[in-house]
């Protein structure tokens, strides 16, 4: 049996694994994978519609276990971006937050429950098909 009094040798922690797509450091891009990942956003993809639109460069869609999260990070977003000199963003959405669209300019991003986010399934709507980005 371990003696109460001395400690026992700390394990070395793991490296956490980022699921994020990488984006330039200080882009708008960045700021918003970094803010959702902040705010524990779930199932955070990014698809690059470059060639596909001119709506947008990205499409960003997340998701949130509930109303009142999914309401939280769209306001923490618009912070955030306002914050980072990024400009104002339009909201849609907000009051049921089921499905909250956020227009960020070059990037849009969806933020989801998770039940009407598989309804939707944007993902397969624009041709992704995983963290890859192959279609």
């Amino acid at each position: 049996m371990p003696d109460p009094i001395t400690p026992s040798p700390a394990i070395p922690a793991a490296k956490p694994v980022s699921t994020l797509p990488e984006s330039e450091p200080g882009s708008l891009h960045a700021l918003i994978l970094q803010s959702l990942d902040d705010d524990q956003a779930q199932e955070i993809v990014s698809i690059p519609l470059e060639g596909k639109t001119s709506v947008a460069d990205h499409m960003v869609i997340a998701s949130g276990r509930s109303t009142r999260q999914v309401a939280a990070m769209a306001q923490h977003l618009a912070e955030r971006i306002k914050h980072g000199g990024f400009g104002h963003v339009r909201i849609e959405g907000l009051p049921a937050a089921d499905w909250v669209l956020i227009d960020a300019g070059d990037i849009v991003v969806h933020l989801f429950r998770p039940e009407v986010r598989n309804f939707y399934n944007l993902e397969r709507m624009w041709g992704f098909d995983g963290p890859s980005g192959a279609a």
